[in-house]
């Protein structure tokens, strides 16, 4: 005779996609600055950046959360 329980769903697993880009705000000129994201850099990212517009020295924050991409820079 045939099986009696429906066969069970499996589910698959969501994968996290990282946006490509986040931006910050430079504490200097106040321009928003849109930077590429390397995961492989690691969940919490700083580094130095000139701004692109006017040339001054920011520390980059990057984290990368299960919601999203988090990025904010402070004037170095």
């Amino acid at each position: 005779m045939g099986d009696d329980n429906p066969p069970m769903k499996r589910r698959r697993k969501r994968r996290r996609t990282v946006p490509s880009e986040a931006a910050y705000i430079c504490d200097s000129c106040g321009e928003e600055v849109v930077i590429p994201i390397d995961v492989s850099a690691g969940t919490n990212q700083e580094y130095v950046e000139d701004c692109p517009v006017c040339c001054c020295p920011n520390i980059v924050h990057v984290e990368i959360e299960r919601d999203g991409v988090r990025a904010w820079a402070e004037l170095e």
